[in-house]
Formats: C-alpha cells, structure tokens, sequence
C-alpha cells in the first residue's frame, strides 16, 4: 500500500463522535473504578478500633478526600463560562464530573462506616445521594436529548424555527385572498389563535390536537370536497401550507417541551448541590467544634 493509498484510506474512515461519556476512553470511569476499588479493599483490611466510622483516621481521610471531590465538582458551573481548550476542556470536566461525582457514593458511605442517625451528618450524606441520583437522570438527559433536539430541529436554532412559522404565516396571508370569507375566517384563527409553547405536563400530542392550525387544516378538508370550482385549486394551496406549518410547529414544541426540561432539572440539581455543601459545612463544623 502507498502512502497516497493510506492517506485515501484513513480520510475516508468515519470519524466516531467521542461524547463526554466516553471522552479518553473512559479515562475517568477507570479512575472512579480504582478509586472506589482501592477504598473498599483499604476498608476490609484496615483494622480500626472500636469500628469504622467518620471518626477514625481512615473516616477523616476518606471524609477529606469527599469534601474536597464535591467543592470540586461544583465547579464545573464556573468551568463551563472559560473558555480553555486542552487537557481541562470542557468535555473532559464533565466527563470526570460524572464519574468522580459518582465514586462518592463508595467513599462518603465507607467515611460513614455505615452509621446513619436523625442528625446533621446523615442529611449531609442523604442530599449526597440525591445529588448523585439528580445526576444519573441529567448525565441521561444530556446523553441523549441534545442528538434528538438537533435532529428534531432538523439543523435549525429555535430562532429560525419560530422566523419559519412566521414566514409560514404571510404566505397564509397572501393565499387565502382569493378565498371566501368563510374560509378566510378560518385561516386567520389559525394564524392568530396558534399557541407554541406547550405545558410542561401536557402531552405534545394534545396540543397539536387542540392547536388551532390543525383545527383550521381539518375544518378546509371537510369543506374542500363541496367548495366551488373556483375554490378548490386555492384551497388545496392553504391546506399545502397549512401541513408545512402543522409539522413545523410539531417540531418547535418537541423543541421547546426537551429545553424546558434541561433547565427544570438544572433549577433542581443546581440548588440541591448547594444545600448539599450548606449541610456538608455544618457537618465539617459540628465535627470540630462540637465533638
């Protein structure tokens, strides 16, 4: 083989997208496998006195190394406003991120040597783990919704879906002049009476039901078949434009029902995280001050 022939061949090899799961070959999940395999052997072996618990030299260690991870972790909002390109970019944080952040479940319960009471230290622990279970269903949401909302936008930004409806709607405007004024009625309501913006606990299918465009596209079907001659080549012209827009706005309310549910679960998970190390620096205190 020539080099002219391996150079045709590795550019015409598919370059695989590398999301932030599996950024490095899974660099970080290895490490958060170490890390927590490491820690429960060290747990097995060490002989404390008079048990395990956050109070023993390898509770302290493994409470230090806890804290330290979590202050960490919480960067990630700061990291995500830099602008930093190399071995710490952003694909790479997230990355560690998620797997570090879910190695605490292995270090903060062997700091706890498995004591739980009705005290500080135990809600500490608990939103630990509320945390981590708000960032299972956000590491999915991110895995999988980002490639789904492109594809459901079809390469467009919500902006120009919304300009899309917009210019949808003067091309109804335009058509519908050679129309009877009932039929006129109704290509207006669905230009003036259309709703984008689905409730978060309604079903996208139910709204698209209820839309207006879909009533209006409905009511001229029905009506098309016993409309004059005249009528019927302008009709069949709305009713055209009428599908475009229909699809069109299936397409921005799937948009818009994924991006509302990223920053509900953000408005969740971020003001956990706080409470999380507000508990977390009440531990810390009522450990070295009070005990």
């Amino acid at each position: 083989m020539t080099a002219l022939d391996s150079h045709t061949q590795s550019s015409d090899t598919p370059i695989r997208h590398e999301g932030f799961l599996r950024h490095k070959r899974y660099r970080y999940l290895k490490a958060a496998v170490v890390i927590s395999i490491v820690s429960i052997i060290v747990y097995l072996f060490v002989d404390v006195e008079p048990r395990h618990n956050g109070g023993t030299w390898y509770g302290y260690t493994l409470g230090t190394i806890s804290t330290l991870l979590i202050v960490w972790l919480m960067l990630i909002g700061l990291r995500k406003r830099a602008i930093t390109p190399g071995h710490w970019n952003l694909k790479g944080w997230t990355s560690a991120h998620v797997y570090l952040g879910a190695s605490l479940l292995v270090l903060a319960t062997l700091h706890t040597g498995f004591q739980f009471g009705l005290n500080v230290h135990t809600l500490a622990y608990t939103l630990m783990v509320f945390v981590i279970i708000s960032g299972f269903y956000g590491v999915y949401f991110y895995a999988t919704t980002p490639r789904r909302m492109s594809d459901n936008r079809a390469q467009r930004s919500q902006a120009e879906l919304l300009t899309a409806i917009r210019s949808i709607d003067r091309q109804l405007r335009e058509a519908a002049q050679p129309l009877d004024p009932a039929y006129v009625r109704e290509v207006k309501r669905a230009i003036s009476k259309t709703k984008i913006r689905p409730g978060l606990f309604t079903s996208i299918s139910a709204t698209q039901k209820r839309c207006a465009t879909t009533h209006a596209l409905k009511r001229l079907r029905h009506a098309a078949p016993s409309a004059p001659e005249e009528m019927r080549r302008p009709l069949e012209d709305i009713m055209a434009i009428l599908e475009r827009k229909n699809a069109l706005l299936l397409r921005t309310r799937r948009h818009i029902r994924f991006t509302t549910l990223l920053r509900l679960w953000l408005h969740f998970h971020v003001p956990l995280a706080f409470a999380l190390l507000a508990a977390l620096v009440a531990h810390i205190v009522s450990v070295f001050f009070f005990w």
